[in-house]
């Protein structure tokens, strides 16, 4: 599934699209819909002060979203670390495009 698809799977709520990927089954395509939005609220309460010290924003949003998809944490946070030296500013979709390209050429998973 490509990046155009996935997002709006997740977004969407769409289980049945999500199980189709392989090794992601009904419990982490639930994972997938629920906890980003749970966290996407926790980013919300946090004062403007905090989120300036603690950058939270779209780098924080694809690397859940990888580590969702099951790449471990460390993998995932140097993953976007480089997709973000490579694209500069960018918004989720472009950046998620971007870390799952040069996974999926490295097959670090």
């Amino acid at each position: 599934m490509n990046v155009e698809e996935l997002v709006p799977a997740i977004r969407g709520g769409d289980l049945a699209r999500l199980t189709k990927i392989p090794g992601v089954g009904r419990k982490t395509a639930e994972r997938m819909v629920v906890e980003p939005e749970g966290q996407a609220c926790s980013h919300r309460r946090r004062s403007r002060k905090a989120r300036r010290r603690f950058p939270a924003g779209v780098e924080a949003d694809v690397k859940s979203a990888l580590v969702n998809l099951g790449y471990d944490e460390r993998t995932a946070e140097a993953a976007v670390a480089e997709a973000r030296r490579r694209t500069g500013p960018s918004g989720f979709e472009q950046l998620l495009r971007v870390t799952l390209s040069a996974l999926s050429g490295s097959q670090t998973r």
